[in-house]
């Protein structure tokens, strides 16, 4: 039986608190109740349990006329760690469709409900393979990443998805003044698909603070997406993505950025779902 409530050590000094499940499932999870009741659930954060064929049914279906717009978050163990303990990111998770990516993920669910995930849902494969399933003409903006950056994959981008329109390229290095003004000129282009590189939690905290002003039909946080699709960053080779390695990968090529989140974190959130596993079974 759960706990109603659960409070979860991370570390020395830092706790987090769990509201219950019940209470804080995602509105995305609600909707598609009917077409995935399948939903797992880490604490306060739910994930939906999809195919890569299911979510982009859910893709495609928000671009037709008078769909509700769509946002969805690729969440890994770094994003569930941060979902929860900062209830404000969690709040803002309400608005996606999270869905799930990488082996921390896999391992939390199968601890607390013992079956993992249909199929590993990140970004980095699945949205441009989304952009190929994409009806032609479907218009696309890039947002986030280093000055370039964006300009260079939405040209790469172009070039490999011809049958898509590449309506703008905004660097995520703008001021904060400067925000209202970004969703202004993303709004002006008209996007179906708009692709929000900030990194984690800043891209979903964006699209969730402007997610009707920003006039999108469907909204992703992408991440490093931009940085790999430019050639900016080296993707780990298939065998290691294959092999679910790909964070090792990175880590060793960035390691003053990624070693703690992958090591010290990572396993933090491993210790918080042990103890949320230890009290379900609790009497």
């Amino acid at each position: 039986m759960r706990a109603p409530v659960a409070r979860l050590v991370l570390g020395r000094s830092q706790r987090i608190r769990v509201d219950p499940v019940w209470d804080t499932m995602t509105i995305f999870a609600r909707e598609i109740a009917g077409a995935c009741s399948d939903i797992a659930a880490i604490g306060a954060l739910s994930i939906a349990r999809l195919t890569r064929r299911e979510l982009t049914q859910h893709v495609l279906a928000a671009l037709a006329p008078g769909a509700a717009p769509l946002a969805v978050a690729f969440c890994n163990a770094h994003t569930a760690e941060i979902a929860l303990r900062d209830r404000t990111y969690r709040q803002a998770l309400e608005k996606f469709c999270v869905v799930n990516d990488g082996i921390g993920l896999e391992i939390a669910v199968r601890i607390l409900e013992r079956r993992g995930f249909p199929e590993n849902l990140n970004g980095t494969d699945f949205v441009p393979a989304l952009l190929g399933d994409l009806p032609a003409g479907a218009r696309l903006y890039l947002l986030g990443a280093a000055p370039g950056v964006a300009e260079e994959a939405g040209r790469r981008f172009a070039e490999r998805f011809p049958h898509l329109e590449l309506v703008g390229a905004q660097h995520g290095f703008f001021r904060a003044e400067d925000e209202d003004d970004i969703v202004r000129a993303v709004a002006a282009a008209r996007p179906d698909i708009l692709l929000v590189a900030l990194g984690n939690p800043a891209q979903e905290l964006f699209i969730a603070r402007h997610f009707d002003a920003l006039g999108a039909r469907a909204m992703f946080g992408v991440g490093a997406l931009f940085d790999f699709a430019a050639e900016r960053v080296a993707r780990a080779p298939a065998w290691m993505r294959k092999a679910r390695l790909e964070w090792a990968f990175r880590v060793a090529q960035e390691p003053g950025r990624l070693l703690r989140r992958y090591t010290v974190e990572t396993a933090a959130f491993l210790i918080a779902v042990l103890r949320l596993r230890v009290l379900e079974e609790a009497p």
